[in-house]
């Protein structure tokens, strides 16, 4: 063993203990050590930034930006809509959610995909007066199988498709992962909704998991029935339905600017009406966009229709400017372009129109308005902010750019006609370019500590590549499993890379394994394909712990989940996925 293979691997050693520690950023543990790889001198100065212009890096960047398009767009909302019912049982809303999750994780990033689906298995919970960790743990596994299915829908899927291209001058196309992920997730699925979530350890702490939600502030509210309502000629107890599946209760009328007084429930909508209505924040969203609803002050601001807008929350002191005033009084609407979407107070409700409301301190208010000046005016007003809740106003009206702009820039891909990190990059532009994906979101949209990480692991993974470091490990797996065939020493990969992922990030655990692959089909003689596919699958499925992926990470303080309660239902999941991958990349993939 050199010199600095020793280094390396001594670096590794105390990478693995920090990562495992879990007191310091990952971020922070892998940029520290490329800086010292490249002051000791193992990593040569020339590359020790090539990392972060790494084809890999790059895609994954892309990818986090067209996911946040197609979350903005309201594309991911309206298939939930359809296909999300929170009256189902608990069996039937578990099957529902984990196949939606893993049909989304395919088409775009697991982790987005799962932060898109939390928010609605949360409430789905809540109304169902169930604990939440039955069925947030089940959600996110199923995200991590899903995203098995695509190059873009988990990073070590893109990862190797960059190492196989430097290993036979090709990379893996988008859908030459479907074969063995379609097998993988489908199994997958089946036992976590007909076996797993039962292995879901369940105690007190559990069962107020999800208690945080009722602390979610209720607001009274008023939005505007605009020319292409559908709730135009219907009266507010026809409505009922469709309020009642966004969690939003219709209790009055205001026309031509008085409420209306009386059996309000039955008078008949008309153009230009305002519904009152009680309901959390985004709540009052879902039902805007349900009946084709406007809000108030967009008729006469541009900027208030389709922009980049944002809600946000604001609790009422004492001495602040609007304590004691209305949003009239202020001009909040006319000097700001920031409407008072909602005001909540201690759960009483109040006869007076929103605007016109006099706000005491202790008020909670809803202010909706455009992103780059909401918090100034919230300062301004004297309002302190709540925990912040990423509440994001849905542009419905440009879902379809951003589907078609996904599928024409995938198809093309597909098709060689150009480069998947150009057709990305194209998206992009679009999404931008029609304001889907503001400027402001670009940046805020890329997960940066994971860019770090890549960027910094790959000079890293290359330098133990270059010094004979992964042959001298990929000899170590040949000599166990020699005399028993390609076969078994592809098993014995997939086992020692899906057990570096549960304590590793699946990231760093591809960069690390991907070279060992091609060693290994180097010393054997074979095709590097399956051993390469072999590490797609086993870094992504980390099922073990909390660390080995995000997703697992989001949901541990939601579900009051422990450290050891993920091994109960993800080590049959890991075993049943190795049992259907090894055939199916055989199968594909033959040696």
């Amino acid at each position: 063993m050199t010199t600095h293979q020793i280094i390396l691997f001594c670096l590794l050693g105390v990478i693995f203990a920090l990562l495992v520690w879990g007191k310091i950023r990952y971020d922070l543990i892998a940029f520290g050590a490329l800086i010292i790889a490249v002051i000791i001198g193992v990593v040569p100065q020339e590359n020790a930034f090539d990392g972060f212009g790494h084809h890999a890096t790059v895609i994954i960047a892309l990818v986090l930006i067209v996911s946040r398009g197609l979350s903005n767009s309201g594309a991911i909302e309206l298939i939930a809509k359809y296909v999300i019912d929170g009256s189902r049982s608990l069996f039937m809303h578990i099957s529902v959610m984990s196949g939606v999750a893993a049909a989304l994780s395919a088409l775009m990033n697991n982790v987005a995909a799962l932060a898109l689906l939390m928010p609605i298995d949360m409430q789905a919970a809540a109304k169902a007066k169930r604990s939440v960790a039955l069925s947030l743990m089940p959600l996110s596994f199923a995200s991590i199988l899903g995203g098995l299915i695509t190059m873009i829908g988990t990073p070590p899927n893109i990862i190797i498709a960059s190492f196989r291209q430097e290993a036979v001058g090709e990379p893996f196309g988008m859908f030459d992962f479907s074969p063995v992920g379609i097998v993988a997730a489908v199994v997958g699925v089946l036992f976590i909704a007909l076996v797993g979530w039962r292995l879901i350890p369940l105690d007190a702490s559990k069962e107020k998991a999800g208690d945080a939600l009722d602390q979610i502030q209720e607001y009274v509210a008023e939005v505007r029935v605009g020319e292409k309502s559908t709730a135009i000629d219907q009266r507010i107890r026809d409505l009922d339905i469709i309020a009642e599946d966004v969690d939003v209760a219709i209790v009055g009328l205001v026309r031509n600017g008085r409420r209306v007084p009386g059996r309000a429930r039955s008078e008949i909508i008309q153009q230009g009406d305002l519904l009152v209505i009680e309901a959390v924040a985004d709540s009052i969203d879902a039902l805007v966009g349900a009946l084709k609803l406007e809000y108030v002050g967009s008729e006469k601001h541009g900027n208030l229709v389709g922009e980049d807008l944002s809600l946000v929350e604001v609790v009422v002191p004492e001495n602040a400017r609007i304590a004691g005033r209305t949003a009239l009084d202020v001009k909040l609407l006319y000097r700001y372009g920031v409407t008072l979407l909602g005001v909540s107070r201690q759960g009483k409700s109040f006869r007076e129109r929103v605007r016109k409301l006099s706000i005491r301190p202790g008020d909670v208010l809803l202010l909706l308005g455009p992103t780059e000046r909401l918090s100034d005016v919230a300062n301004w007003l004297g309002g302190l902010p709540l925990k912040e809740r990423d509440l994001q106003v849905v542009q419905r009206n440009k879902a379809g750019i951003a589907v078609a702009s996904f599928i024409v820039a995938i198809a093309a891909a597909t098709a060689g006609l150009m480069h998947l990190p150009e057709a990305l990059a194209l998206v992009c532009m679009v999404m931008v370019g029609f304001n889907i994906v503001p400027l402001r979101e670009i940046y805020t949209s890329i997960e940066w500590p994971v860019i770090v990480l890549l960027g910094s692991m790959i000079p890293i993974g290359s330098a133990l590549e270059q010094s004979g470091g992964t042959a001298l490990i990929a000899e170590q797996i040949i000599l166990l499993s020699e005399g028993h065939g390609p076969i078994i020493v592809l098993t014995l990969l997939m086992v020692v890379t899906m057990t570096l992922s549960d304590v590793l990030n699946n990231t760093a655990t591809t960069v690390i394994a991907a070279p060992i692959a091609i060693d290994i089909a180097s010393r054997l003689d074979v095709s590097p394909d399956p051993f390469l596919m072999a590490v797609a699958v086993a870094a992504s499925c980390a099922f073990l712990t909390p660390i080995g992926h995000k997703n697992n990470t989001l949901i541990m303080g939601p579900g009051g989940y422990r450290f050891g309660d993920y091994w109960r239902m993800g080590l049959p999941l890991e075993i049943i996925v190795i049992a259907v991958s090894i055939p199916m990349i055989v199968l594909v993939w033959p040696f």
